[in-house]
């Protein structure tokens, strides 16, 4: 679905990302994990488009070379992100974020049924439909950022640090959210996250960056026994 081959960023004189290649199947969760500064919020925000890759870098999504591809352009062909801080509209319901969401779409009497399925998952969400988005929890603001991005009707998510800010028993339900739209819809899923036990947990198969290189990689199960993982991400001495 996705392929990120020597993908190189850089800012001025430095060299964030340093020519690392990913590839996320079909249906997959994949995730990405590393400290903070390790490159991660800038993968994701190349892979759309939103910072320029350096010459000789290449981003192919459902076989298409999207590398230099405007990030609107990416959006129609249905490669999505979730922001990291969710920057979901504060003084916008929650309704109208939703709406804001679904603004490219042109089968609009789908709409329903896709807030029904929102609902569903976040019933939360349905019982603050009218509230503003800022006067939402941290917890329910990434409810709301996540379902916003799905109203676009994406074929895959960039989910940059879900996690981050939000109480751990949200944190634990969003999670199980983000597996459940994984299995229910068989959305792919490209999870960039600070929480290495979390992460793991619910991706299929991972890639330690550090530094802005990939450093491992392996299936998520082997990358959570791995002993230099549980060392530096994992909180084990």
């Amino acid at each position: 679905m996705l392929k990120v081959e020597n993908l190189q960023v850089n800012y001025g004189a430095i060299n964030a990302i340093k020519g690392i290649s990913i590839h996320v199947p079909e249906k997959s969760i994949i995730t990405l994990i590393g400290a903070n500064g390790a490159g991660k919020t800038t993968t994701l925000r190349a892979i759309s488009n939103i910072v320029k890759a350096a010459d000789g870098s290449k981003v192919i999504y459902d076989g298409k070379d999207i590398t230099e591809l405007p990030a609107h352009k990416i959006v129609e062909l249905g490669l999505c992100q979730v922001p990291e801080g969710r920057l979901i509209f504060a003084n916008l319901t929650v309704k109208e974020n939703l709406d804001m969401g679904a603004y490219l779409r042109k089968d609009k009497e789908n709409f329903a049924k896709d807030l029904d399925f929102i609902f569903a998952i976040f019933p939360r969400l349905k019982e603050r439909i009218k509230q503003p988005g800022g006067t939402l929890s941290g917890g329910e603001q990434q409810m709301l950022a996540i379902s916003r991005a799905l109203m676009s009707k994406p074929k895959m998510l960039l989910l940059d640090e879900p996690s981050l800010g939000i109480a751990p028993l949200l944190t634990k339900t969003i999670f199980e959210k983000i597996v459940e739209i994984n299995t229910t819809l068989g959305m792919t899923i490209l999870l960039v996250e600070q929480n290495a036990n979390l992460a793991l947990s619910v991706a299929n198969y991972g890639y330690v960056l550090e530094t802005g290189k990939i450093i491992l990689e392996g299936p998520a199960k082997e990358l959570e026994s791995n002993p230099e993982v549980r060392k530096a991400y994992l909180g084990e001495t």
